[in-house]
């Protein structure tokens, strides 16, 4: 696997969907969670969404259960929580895992290839992907949305294209 693009994931509705649809466009991937001292975060994301979505931009929000079982809901669950909560219009997919011998492979290969490689460390790590599906930056749990540098390589993923 060379790109993000060349995986396929599950839907919130658990259909297969080819992230090859998203081929070209500047991506955020990030696991989530609904119970976690870092939720808020979600609001970050909506207003860096919403900010640049017009251009391109996209946000693929993976809700995980595998951090002090902070995400337990079902899909459902989970989906009216974002929508009522955090009025969340971004991308949530099926619930999947980041660690272990069961890990989304799509995680595999974000883990592995990172300039930083290794295991993700809590809920809300995110992976900006630039538009040729590559690593363009991998920002821990507790750097904010709204982060300086995170922002940056967000618009400088825009502006590559």
């Amino acid at each position: 696997m060379s790109s993000v693009y060349d995986f396929t994931v599950k839907t919130a509705a658990g259909e297969d969907k080819p992230l090859s649809d998203y081929a070209g466009l500047p991506l955020l991937i990030v696991n989530v969670a609904s119970r976690c001292g870092l939720t808020p975060q979600y609001e970050g994301l909506e207003k860096l969404y919403r900010r640049h979505k017009d251009e391109g931009f996209r946000i693929l929000a993976f809700p995980c259960n595998d951090f002090g079982a902070q995400e337990p809901g079902t899909m459902e669950e989970i989906r009216e929580f974002c929508r009522t909560t955090y009025d969340v219009t971004f991308e949530l997919f099926g619930k999947i895992r980041v660690l272990g011998d069961d890990k989304e492979p799509l995680y595999r290969y974000l883990t592995e290839t990172a300039a930083d490689a290794g295991d993700v460390e809590w809920n809300f790590e995110k992976f900006v992907i630039g538009r040729d599906g590559t690593i363009a930056g991998r920002f821990r749990s507790g750097v904010t949305p709204d982060d300086a540098e995170l922002v940056r390589t967000v618009r400088d993923a825009i502006a590559a294209g």
